[in-house]
């Protein structure tokens, strides 16, 4: 049964592929994408919330990474009011804190200037008077607290907002669509995927592999034979605790390792994130793990007594999902989160598979895809500028 030809097909409703559908239709080319369960319901549903530059990504030098951040924030803020609001940031620095004060205004002083001095981005030392109004916070052995800005998001409803606009600009959407191969015959490829109980295909001139987590397992459905991409998946996990905190949110290092974890305010309760444990197996099976829910209650005591004795049963709902990072040997927290396009001789491959990336920069993500393959594309007229397109 076919479905209509198109020149560019998407795999993965995630916000990767939704913001992808959102280039491709908005520079003009006819897009469909497939989603084998709901727009946004694998990872892209289940991150830390947040639309934020990633300030501790200085520590690793990835600095273009923070200015494209930074600049994507500012556009999402303009243009998902609606969606996307600006938190203060509280970032306390106690005795035991690796980072030392100077360490981090040096850092805010960066991350500042990366923004291009966007007052969005400016910060501020809050007065030792201060200190007791912050929700509660542990003031034992606190030296400085500092307050910068990011945003916060729905990030599914993003990811639904995302799609529409692709929609709207004409991309077709499929959906509960599993795929099931593609094969490159005739100068394009032949997309199957399942929907409704019935086999369906699509004609594409190009493939693009959005499928996050899944990624490499898509390859191994296409024909001629993929390479997979060495790649490991990184389980990051938060769990929502009772009581709202409403200052703001919190960055705190966890006591067991130092790695900042985030205490915010999320729909009238507190939730804390994220772990990073290296994950095995099937994608569909990601679920917090007894340990990283001890690892985040344990943090969230530190710093709120009020969560001191809180154990596993006053956990009101946890959830997992999982990063896509380049391989490696090293602590997962010190690895590049750049996207990684993979692409191999695209003139004659036509695919781009899509490992990695950050919600926040999804839309940079989706314009790189476009820009590399709209030279073997037919010329066509824009229909808009996704810089500036309103999400609702």
């Amino acid at each position: 049964m076919s479905s209509g030809n198109y020149d560019i097909a998407v795999i993965g409703g995630g916000i990767h592929g939704a913001g992808t559908a959102q280039a491709a239709a908005a520079a003009g080319y006819s897009t469909a994408v497939l989603e084998m369960n709901g727009l946004g319901s694998g990872t892209s549903g289940k991150s830390s919330k947040l639309i934020h530059g990633g300030l501790r990504y200085l520590e690793t030098a990835q600095l273009s990474l923070v200015k494209e951040c930074l600049h994507e924030r500012a556009l999402l803020l303009k243009n998902a009011p609606g969606l996307v609001s600006l938190k203060k940031i509280f970032l306390p620095i106690y005795r035991e804190t690796v980072r030392r004060p100077w360490m981090i205004r040096i850092g805010l002083s960066m991350y500042y200037a990366l923004s291009g001095f966007n007052r969005d981005s400016e910060f501020i030392s809050v007065p030792k008077r201060e200190w007791e109004g912050l929700d509660g916070l542990n003031t034992a052995g606190i030296q400085a607290v500092f307050q910068y800005h990011e945003a916060q998001t729905d990030d599914a409803l993003l990811t639904k907002a995302v799609m529409d606009s692709a929609m709207t600009l004409g991309a077709e959407l499929y959906m509960p669509a599993t795929f099931t191969g593609a094969v490159f015959e005739n100068g394009g490829w032949t997309v199957r995927f399942e929907k409704n109980g019935s086999i369906s295909e699509l004609r594409a001139s190009f493939l693009v592999n959005a499928g996050g987590p899944w990624a490499n397992m898509i390859l191994e459905k296409i024909v001629p034979a993929q390479r997979n991409v060495p790649v490991d998946l990184v389980q990051g996990s938060h769990i929502i605790l009772g009581g709202k905190i409403e200052r703001g949110i919190y960055y705190v290092e966890a006591p067991q390792d130092r790695r900042g974890v985030f205490v915010m305010p999320w729909k009238g309760d507190t939730m804390v994130g994220t772990t990073e444990t290296v994950f095995n197996g099937d994608p569909s099976a990601s679920a917090p793990l007894e340990s990283e829910i001890r690892y985040l209650l344990e943090a969230a005591g530190r710093y709120f007594p009020r969560f001191r004795s809180a154990g596993p049963g006053d956990v009101l709902g946890s959830f997992a999902g999982l990063r896509v990072l380049p391989s490696g040997s090293g602590n997962p927290f010190s690895r590049s989160r750049e996207t990684l396009l993979h692409s191999g001789d695209i003139n004659k491959a036509r695919l781009v598979s899509i490992f990695g990336g950050k919600l926040t920069s999804y839309r940079a993500t989706g314009e790189s895809v476009i820009r590399k393959i709209a030279p073997y594309l037919p010329a066509v007229k824009a229909k808009a500028d996704t810089k500036t397109l309103a999400l609702k």
